[in-house]
């Protein structure tokens, strides 16, 4: 089971404001009975102001009240339904200063084995300017004499999922005006 926050003043909260067991709380907090007693006793905790798991979320007003019926009941902790953060809005990509001098060869390797790609999504893919991109396309970017094709994945510019998404999204796009020409 898992264990409240700041267990102590939790128990410290429990002992002062229930007419739980001390075996109840000590279970619930996860010390040991002897260890709550000295709470209470005023031995142990001293100075620790008690932290409310009912306004925290980590248990109810009913479940103290079932467990201070029946000395027999165990402390059921409040199941918290967890939040995932919402992922970000990609903004323009971050590529390390490393790596930066490899974002040419992943453009002329993208190029080079899907040029149906639009730039707009190499741009979104590598973190590239458009600029750059028709550089290494015509021939005229500045390192363009050791500019050699690699593929940016083994490169760590992109993952390999965003580039099968990139290429499976233009591959869907074909799909659907090649129906379209048929119908």
């Amino acid at each position: 089971m898992n264990q409240p926050l700041m267990p102590k003043a939790t128990a410290v909260w429990l002992i002062d404001k229930t007419a739980l067991t001390f075996d109840q709380i000590a279970e619930f907090v996860g010390m040991h009975p002897l260890e709550i007693q000295a709470i209470a006793d005023g031995e142990v905790a001293q100075g620790i102001i008690g932290y409310d798991p009912i306004t925290n979320g980590q248990l109810t007003r009913e479940e103290i009240q079932r467990c201070e019926a029946d000395s027999d009941a165990r402390l059921q902790m409040v199941r918290q339904v967890s939040h995932l953060p919402k992922s970000k809005a990609k903004g323009g990509r971050y590529t390390p200063v490393s790596k930066r001098n490899d974002r040419p060869d992943a453009i002329a390797w993208l190029l080079r084995n899907f040029p149906q790609v639009p730039e707009a999504t190499i741009v979104k893919l590598l973190g590239t300017t458009k600029e750059t991109i028709a550089k290494v396309r015509d021939k005229t970017h500045w390192n363009s004499a050791n500019i050699k094709p690699r593929d940016p994945v083994i490169l760590g510019l992109c993952t390999q999922g965003e580039l099968n998404a990139a290429v499976g999204a233009l591959a869907a796009v074909e799909a659907q005006a090649a129906e379209g020409a048929a119908g």
